[in-house]
């Protein structure tokens, strides 16, 4: 028997990769993103090649997706790579879309004039996002979000 043999596997470390490709940020209080985060879940078809975290849920973390904190989450769509980059606006459909295997939908927004158009146009709905699914603007729900983190982590919050 070789001496490596006996030596437990509990000293040994690996650093193992994510099984995800990207990590998609997205907005489950958002009934359009909600559509598009749906068709990508069947997409994906559980092999777990993008990992959807919803930034509405009270315990999203903006420490374990690159910082993002909730209201930049919520100005554009934001995604991670493994390696930590972070990605955001078009180019996050463009990856996404790419890695479920339909990179074919968003190839012609890789050219330069296509790309400053639809990037433009989804600023533009990103900025209106709010209004157009009859909620209120990014100001008025980051500062009820602000009150419900204070009151509950100061136990003052009532259940209704």
């Amino acid at each position: 028997m070789s001496l490596s043999n006996t030596q437990p596997h509990a000293t040994q470390t690996t650093t193992q990769s994510p099984s995800w490709q990207i990590k998609l940020l997205y907005d489950s209080e958002c009934p359009l993103c909600m559509r598009e985060v749906n068709f990508l879940r069947k997409r994906d078809a559980n092999r777990g090649l993008v990992e959807f975290i919803d930034i509405a849920d009270e315990n999203y973390n903006p420490a374990a997706n690159g910082g993002v904190d909730f209201e930049t989450a919520m100005g554009r769509i934001h995604a991670i790579l493994p390696d930590g980059t972070i990605v955001k606006n078009v180019e996050v459909f463009r990856r996404v879309y790419e890695i479920l295997g339909m990179g074919w939908i968003y190839a012609a927004t890789k050219l330069p004039i296509v790309g400053a158009i639809v990037d433009r146009i989804y600023g533009i709905w990103a900025d209106w996002r709010l209004a157009l699914t009859g909620r209120p603007d990014l100001k008025t729900i980051v500062t009820q979000r602000q009150q419900k983190t204070e009151c509950e982590a100061e136990g003052r919050c009532f259940k209704q």
